[in-house]
């Protein structure tokens, strides 16, 4: 919608110009107000000035060019990059894009919000050009009709590439009405299995099914970042619900509770577990379904990009056959995986490996896997008291998360046993005071603890975009890092954007590494109280990386970029 200000201005100049009078300037305002549309239009539709003379007007008051849409050539694959209800909504239409600029025709260039609506959606810099109104709304309605063209491309994809098949499906009944009918429908049964082979195919971690009042919304989360896919229509809402819910086995008719339930399908000639979480909100249930592939998941610590030194350290503690190794780091900073790695390197038919976990993420063959389930009592302690009357030789827990866990893993790992976990914490030295807060004495931290790794998770550039970057002073001054850390010779890359990446620039994650083993030096200033700082500094001065250093080697090697290292190392 055109601001007041810029529509009295347009009017101004036009009536200055002789195109239009004061009367019809009026009188289209006022129609414009009553129907919500902007005033231009109005004056087009209502015949009191050419679209090609309006257009020419706000061509030259904005500074932007004029473009004759029925003389453009519209690209599809350009036509994905904006939703169809953002579209519709707005009436803009993408028509050429250069690296990261975009360019868009719309009807009033000087509308800061639909520009800045656009970049949040497409996440490109938009470069507007002038269209005429009417012509601009025929051609963004063909385009883009109210089924969404994005919702049919996926549909089609499906028909051409699509080989679902659910394992293991309950056959019970469940009597729920009509609802029954509809979720059991071509359109919505072909829609969720449309989403799952495309979500499966992007490489998502995460599918976020979203209900609001006047719409639904469809997101995936790829490389740590959520970008919006599909807006299905509002009407199959409430089937779309739960036709999720019977693939899951969970109740469709509760829905005032949160449910979690799981989902096995084959797709192609894949395996994929789905973990299926629902939540009541204001205008529905909210769904979120964490894409479990095992053909994604890295088992090979060769490969997990630890540098020399680190690595070293990180097998020698694994081999041990005692000890506690402590993977850290936020939500989300991949520790599961790197224990799941750890599991398969040590799982070598001559010992006995169990684990507890909230939840049980991978099935990995010859490891006795358990879940824990709190609500019945059995929690991490209760799994690992019953752990060691088992004669295991190697334990994991899922995680420390109080006391009682803690003093159990660490009597286990004092007492002959590999023991494996993960903690919340920023950095490898902050884990001692994480524990000792919980109670554990520090002798024993410092006794039973092998090596400590935190995490995390930055996205590579992609390497079919890859460019040079330039850093100013005052940006390395802004993240903190001086500007003789970008030692001279040293190229540093961003990716431009393109098809490959969806124009983020971005292709797949690895992982920095902060490795710091126990030494003897440790251990003493552990016993002395010292200060997680100076285990830090002692830590560095023996050898280890910390995250940032670790950021820094490989966004110099252009594998990351240094925005990605300060974001996730601050």
């Amino acid at each position: 919608m055109v601001s007041v200000a810029t529509s009295d201005r347009i009017g101004e100049v036009l009536i200055r110009d002789g195109l239009i009078n004061r009367e019809q300037l009026e009188r289209a305002a006022g129609e414009s107000r009553a129907s919500g549309s902007c005033l231009g239009y109005g004056l087009v539709r209502l015949g009191f000035v050419s679209e090609n003379d309006l257009a020419l007007v706000l061509a030259r008051e904005h500074g932007v060019p004029a473009i004759d849409l029925d003389r453009a050539k519209l690209d599809p694959k350009l036509l994905r990059l904006i939703p169809a209800e953002v579209a519709l909504r707005h009436f803009v239409l993408p028509l050429r894009r250069v690296g990261r600029a975009l360019t868009v025709a719309m009807g009033d260039p000087g509308d800061t919000g639909v520009i800045d609506d656009l970049k949040f959606t497409t996440r490109f810099d938009i470069e507007p050009v002038i269209a005429g109104e009417l012509t601009l709304r025929r051609v963004v309605e063909r385009e883009y009709d109210d089924a969404d063209e994005k919702m049919r491309e996926l549909l089609d994809q499906f028909d051409r590439d699509g080989d679902i098949e659910r394992l293991e499906v309950d056959k019970e009944e469940l009597n729920v009405g009509s609802l029954r009918a509809q979720v059991n429908e071509a359109p919505v049964v072909k829609l969720i299995d449309g989403i799952l082979n495309d979500a499966v195919a992007r490489g998502a971690s995460d599918i976020h099914f979203e209900c609001y009042e006047k719409d639904v919304r469809v997101r995936y989360r790829i490389d740590g970042v959520l970008h919006e896919i599909l807006r299905p229509p509002v009407k199959l809402k409430a089937a779309l619900i739960s036709r999720f819910k019977i693939l899951a086995d969970l109740d469709i008719a509760e829905r005032r509770l949160p449910q979690d339930g799981r989902i096995k399908l084959r797709i192609g000639r894949r395996v994929i577990d789905f973990r299926v979480a629902t939540l009541p909100t204001l205008f529905g249930e909210k769904i979120v379904l964490r894409i479990l592939d095992k053909g994604n998941l890295a088992l090979d610590l060769e490969s997990v990009g630890m540098e020399s030194q680190a690595r070293s350290d990180f097998m020698q503690a694994i081999s041990n056959p005692y000890g506690m190794v402590l993977v850290t780091g936020p939500t989300g900073s991949g520790k599961t995986t790197t224990l799941y790695s750890v599991l398969s390197k040590v799982n070598t038919g001559d010992v006995n490996i169990m684990t507890a976990e909230d939840p049980v993420e991978y099935n990995l063959p010859g490891i006795n896997q358990v879940q824990v389930r709190p609500n019945i009592g059995m929690t991490f302690s209760a799994a690992l008291r019953a752990f060691l009357r088992q004669d295991p030789n190697i334990i994991m827990v899922g995680e420390i998360r109080d006391l009682d866990t803690g003093s159990i893993a660490i009597k286990a790992a004092l007492t002959g046993h590999l023991v494996l976990s993960t903690l919340h914490t920023n950095d490898a030295p902050s884990t001692f005071t994480r524990m000792i807060d919980m109670g554990i004495e520090p002798f024993n931290v410092a006794s039973a603890v092998s090596l400590i790794v935190a995490q995390r998770l930055v996205r590579r550039i992609c390497p079919d975009c890859r460019a040079r970057a330039v850093y100013s002073a005052e940006d390395l001054a802004a993240a903190h890092i001086a500007e003789n850390d970008l030692a001279a010779g040293v190229t540093f890359y961003r990716g431009r954007g393109c098809e490959a990446c969806s124009g983020t620039g971005y292709q797949g994650r690895q992982g920095l590494y902060e490795v710091m083993p126990m030494s003897s030096a440790l251990r003493r200033m552990l016993l002395q109280g010292t200060a997680a700082a100076d285990l830090r500094e002692q830590a560095v001065a023996e050898g280890m990386l910390t995250l940032r250093m670790d950021g820094m080697l490989k966004a110099k090697r252009g594998v990351t970029t240094l925005e990605e290292v300060w974001k996730e190392t601050r």
